[in-house]
């Protein structure tokens, strides 16, 4: 059973794919510094599998954790999560992006190489797209100037891959272009669960529905849109899962060296007023939410040509927008 490392993998995308990882005959060993998730998560996972998970509570960036972890356990490859990732954030301080999330590839991109570790799938992003010029984006869609310093992030540490692979260091990588996963395990038992203010949509919306909040604010309703509200790519957090999976697989076939990217959606947008009105014709609720003023850093309208990705890793989005919405409130009455 080859041995996963997942750096980031108590938080929310991380979590969901150690399950669709063992699920697949792998065993996912965690690293997570538990900044922006829980220790509870993996009693969760337990409870799901049947199994403890191996974890380490610590930095990924702490190269030394990554060498003792690295001498207990016989590693086939890693899939990087942990990174900051709230775009309003990293316009307030964007020196703390730049240096955690590129600092954080660094360090793990040195270790793989002295430790002769072949294959890493990174968590990019969509952001690196910019503002496009022409919809959906395809992978050969050029990217522009990120919109905020976590979407220039994704770009630096793209090319830092790019340029790792042509000094031939005998290793592979993919990077997945995420959209915006949404939903949770259709069991309840794990999900999106930020600490502090959510950086995202749908958890603003289940909060306010389970009266957390007293009400969502839509960062305006003036765009270039049909009514007005953003326009992304919502993905169900299980499909996003399922990708990595066939992106190691795929990386096992490929010769030393090798990088390729990847965009992980649907293939269709949705504004965010559609989010919440879907939310609430599924789940039989009302959600109390204004507009606002536009959001510093905020893309227009984005979503992905999945072409490359259904026919090369032969995979599919098999949960709608309703299941991801259903799936979210389900998740949220649990906690």
């Amino acid at each position: 059973m080859k041995k996963i490392l997942i750096t980031g993998g108590a938080g929310y995308i991380g979590s969901h794919t150690a399950v669709q990882l063992v699920q697949s005959g792998f065993e996912p060993i965690i690293i997570d510094d538990l900044s922006n998730s829980e220790e509870k998560v993996l009693d969760r996972l337990e409870e799901i599998l049947g199994k403890r998970l191996t974890f380490y509570k610590g930095d990924c960036s702490d190269a030394g954790l990554l060498n003792q972890l690295a001498d207990e356990h016989d590693l086939a490859g890693v899939i990087h999560f942990a990174a900051f990732k709230a775009v309003g954030e990293s316009t307030v301080d964007p020196l703390k992006y730049y240096q955690n999330n590129i600092g954080s590839l660094m360090t793990i991109l040195a270790f793989m190489k002295a430790r002769q570790i072949k294959d890493l799938v990174f968590s990019s992003s969509c952001t690196v797209y910019g503002q496009p010029d022409v919809l959906p984006v395809t992978e050969a869609t050029p990217r522009q100037d990120a919109e905020s310093p976590y979407g220039n992030t994704k770009k630096i540490c793209e090319d830092i891959l790019v340029d790792l692979v042509k000094s031939k260091p005998g290793i592979r990588v993919i990077s997945l272009r995420y959209f915006n996963p949404i939903g949770a395990h259709p069991s309840g038992k794990i999900g999106e669960l930020p600490i502090g203010t959510p950086a995202n949509l749908v958890p603003f919306v289940t909060q306010t529905a389970a009266g957390i909040r007293e009400k969502l604010t839509v960062f305006g309703d003036d765009y270039d849109t049909v009514d007005g509200s953003c326009v992304r790519d919502y993905i169900h957090v299980m499909d996003l899962a399922d990708a990595h999976v066939k992106a190691l697989a795929y990386l096992g076939e490929q010769k030393e060296n090798f990088y390729d990217v990847f965009n992980v959606g649907t293939g269709n947008g949705n504004t965010v007023l559609e989010v919440i009105n879907t939310f609430e014709k599924v789940n039989d609720l009302k959600v109390n939410f204004e507009v606002g003023a536009r959001r510093p850093g905020d893309v227009v309208k984005i979503w992905a040509d999945t072409a490359k990705i259904n026919s090369v890793l032969n995979w599919q989005p098999n949960y709608s927008l309703e299941d991801s919405l259903r799936d979210s409130w389900n998740w949220q009455k649990s906690l």
